[in-house]
């Protein structure tokens, strides 16, 4: 069960009139797709699309006048009963066990997985974790993100479903506060960076598991939007938002990506006018110019001088798409009997040069990029 959201303010339409260009195309990350809410008792985490306002008051009506309000009591990062459940059927991740046994946790490694089947009028509060635990469980889901212990594959489903059950208890408890804010962007940022984290794995079947990340990354994007509104205040924003909103118009470099179904330029009619002026939305804009535009110069120059770590996780699929309409351009427009300086090559498309004189070859590699403080340097 959700709350209402609020409908956001309708800036200025010119907004979103510098977007309708594209001059190539490009293979969308992920598949086109709308989201409906289950108005059933199922506490699933299906997650909607702003609505109007009239519509989601009547909604949130017709939902709170049947479904019960629930208050966790669960101490544990897992239920009990759901603990000893798994311990016998030897269902614990590796993360989960005591010595490597799959068939011994305890409540301090065993955390509570997600179930797709599963009522709000039979849960018992003893299942349901308060908001404090949710909050010491992201943490503690969080400190694995950068373990070398084991391959980022396992690392990676392990969070993914665990943060799927974390949102899953915020959403029957209906907790939407500032605190709940402050967890989705965390979940959210662990997207983001598997993002980038995934596509060094080799799993030949890590397609499906980019796939998975980026269908939760839209959700649980589009449900801290929702947060977003439920708890604004007059014409104040969260300290946060301009860049989760970056993160959206990033999603769409794509030409046919529209993650949650809804066109960029009706989503532009509802953000607030300080967040279409910040600086974080200001850069994403101008990307997704330069990118739909095919001004491959512009888009390296300001990926390298202003993307932060999180937008450029983003970002990265598309820099060797551009790379390559860069060598398209080069040699249709050059003189193709004199030879392009590899030099000034490697400037333009911002890549290393690695000459080899044994066999005299040249190669170009991909400069491997360094964060400091959240930015980029080439």
């Amino acid at each position: 069960m959700e709350k209402s959201h609020r409908q956001r303010p309708n800036p200025s339409s010119s907004s979103s009139t510098q977007f309708r260009s594209q001059k190539f195309r490009s293979n969308p990350t992920t598949k086109d797709g709308k989201f409906t809410k289950n108005n059933s008792p199922n506490a699933r985490e299906d997650f909607v699309k702003p609505r109007r306002a009239s519509q989601q008051t009547q909604q949130h009506v017709d939902d709170s006048s049947n479904l019960p309000v629930l208050l966790g009591t669960c101490p544990f990062m897992c239920p009990v009963a759901e603990r000893t459940q798994r311990e016998r059927l030897r269902d614990l991740a590796v993360f989960e066990r005591v010595d490597g046994n799959p068939r011994k946790t305890s409540s301090d490694l065993a955390v509570k997985k997600f179930c797709r089947t599963i009522s709000i009028r039979d849960m018992p509060t003893s299942d349901l974790r308060p908001l404090p635990v949710l909050e010491d469980t992201l943490d503690y889901l969080l400190s694995f993100l950068d373990s070398s212990e084991h391959p980022f594959e396992v690392v990676h489903d392990f969070i993914f479903d665990r943060t799927r059950s974390i949102r899953q208890d915020l959403s029957m408890q209906n907790i939407d506060n500032e605190k709940a804010i402050y967890m989705y962007e965390k979940m959210v940022r662990f997207h983001v960076r598997s993002l980038h984290k995934l596509r060094s794995c080799t799993n030949e079947n890590i397609s499906s598991v980019h796939y998975l990340n980026m269908e939760q990354l839209t959700k649980a994007l589009t449900t801290l939007f929702n947060l977003y509104d439920i708890n604004r205040s007059s014409e104040s924003i969260n300290e946060n938002e301009a860049e989760f909103c970056s993160f959206y118009v990033l999603l769409h470099l794509g030409s046919n990506s529209q993650p949650t179904g809804e066109s960029l330029s009706l989503w532009f009619r509802q953000v607030p006018i300080p967040i279409i002026k910040s600086k974080e939305m200001g850069f994403a804009r101008r990307i997704l110019r330069f990118f739909r535009m095919g001004n491959y110069k512009r888009f390296l120059l300001t990926t390298a001088a202003e993307a932060s770590f999180l937008q450029y996780c983003i970002i990265e699929p598309y820099i060797i798409e551009v790379r390559a309409l860069a060598l398209s351009c080069i040699n249709n427009g050059g003189y193709k009997l004199h030879p392009y300086p590899l030099t000034h090559l490697s400037k333009l498309l911002m890549m290393k040069v690695n000459c080899s004189l044994s066999n005299r070859t040249n190669n170009l590699h991909t400069e491997e990029r360094t964060i400091k403080s959240h930015s980029m340097t080439y």
